[in-house]
């Protein structure tokens, strides 16, 4: 499918309710003509994490205006746009379930192609839309719920080289910001304590480092963080300002260097040559896991691709730009497709998180 595309993006996978429209000219660079997210920080905060049943609450009250505010933007009326991507998993189901069927029923009041997308592919795709990017290119997929070396060869194929076996490492950052009573998200609190801390006071884990392959676990890494804290008030009766920032340098220091010495194995690993080395997901913004991650791809000679830090996290122009890849590939969807929990991007691989009757994990 070679003319232009104007497609409407929708993404309610976790907790940001996205809408986004993305034009791609035949031949030209895509644009992304407006692009809304309206997060949930403040209804989560007292929980120490996204509580599910509020997340899809929040989705489904606020969708329809974020939808309205996205076309409003783009300076496009529905009348103008070629189809509707939204978001049909992984994720959390009852905010999926909500984007998939304003997605719906917008489709069918209007006559529109809808475009089934996986939200994993809308972070793996992205490269190629912020840089033009050819495949097939390694793709380091590195957020709260999900973590992932990925070959990216197609819009529809994509060869998992590792990941996780436990904890994601955004995952890790919540967990440890909530160990030391820092706010969440957890990430950028526990980088900004980081940034005045001493990495090298608290030797923690590196985890699987001395296995074969780019497999990562994280989870015994947040244990060892739990006992130098308890260790620490044990001694002296509670942590101070220093210790707190140590323990979050220390932390920080073992995900980088482990992410690092990971994707250097993955490169080493494809079986085609990758063109870039690309990073997506919000730990992405993470300032020294970014600089580490930097350094791997100049000695493996590859170029460095980091999306623009607002679209490393969730959003809803990388879901319509995944609609674009597909319908350029002629990748149709069924329109019977139901919203999915679980949805790994590598069918062939087996599962990282184990399965259940629902499905691989990941």
């Amino acid at each position: 499918m070679d003319r232009t595309l104007t497609i409407l993006g929708i993404e309610t996978s976790c907790d940001d309710t996205a809408a986004a429209v993305v034009r791609a000219p035949e031949g030209g660079r895509p644009e992304i003509l407006s692009s809304d997210v309206l997060g949930q920080t403040s209804l989560h905060e007292a929980f120490g994490g996204v509580v599910p049943e509020i997340a899809a609450r929040a989705h489904a009250e606020r969708l329809d205006g974020v939808v309205e505010a996205a076309l409003g933007a783009s300076g496009v009326g529905l009348n103008e746009i070629d189809a509707i991507a939204v978001t049909a998993g992984p994720g959390l189901i009852g905010g999926v379930l909500s984007g998939v069927m304003l997605a719906r029923g917008l489709a069918a009041a209007r006559g529109l192609t809808l475009v089934a997308v996986n939200h994993l592919a809308g972070h793996a795709l992205t490269p190629r839309l912020t840089d033009g990017v050819a495949f097939p290119y390694l793709m380091l997929l590195v957020s709260g719920g999900h973590c992932q070396f990925l070959l990216v060869k197609g819009a529809d194929s994509f060869q998992r080289l590792g990941g996780t076996i436990d904890d994601a490492p955004g995952e890790a950052f919540d967990k440890t910001a909530k160990l030391l009573g820092l706010p969440q998200p957890g990430g950028p609190s526990v980088e900004a304590e980081a940034a005045l801390g001493d990495p090298l006071r608290f030797r923690f884990p590196r985890p699987l480092l001395d296995r074969e392959g780019c497999d990562m676990s994280f989870s015994g890494l947040k244990t060892a963080l739990l006992r130098a804290r308890d260790e620490l008030v044990a001694k002296q009766g509670g942590i101070t300002v220093q210790d707190r920032r140590d323990l979050c340098a220390g932390f920080q220091s073992a995900v980088a260097e482990v992410l690092a010495k990971k994707t250097s194995r993955a490169i080493d690993m494809a079986d085609e040559r990758p063109t870039v080395l690309a990073v997506a997901g919000g730990v992405a913004a993470n300032k020294a896991i970014r600089a580490m991650l930097e350094t791997v791809s100049a000695q493996a000679g590859l170029p460095f691709i980091a999306p623009p830090l607002r679209l490393c996290t969730d959003n809803a122009a990388m879901i319509a730009w995944a609609g674009i890849e597909r319908m350029r590939a002629v990748l149709t969807s069924d329109p019977d497709f139901v919203a999915r929990p679980r949805w790994p991007l590598d069918q062939t691989a087996p599962a990282l998180l184990g399965s259940g009757k629902k499905g691989a994990k990941a």
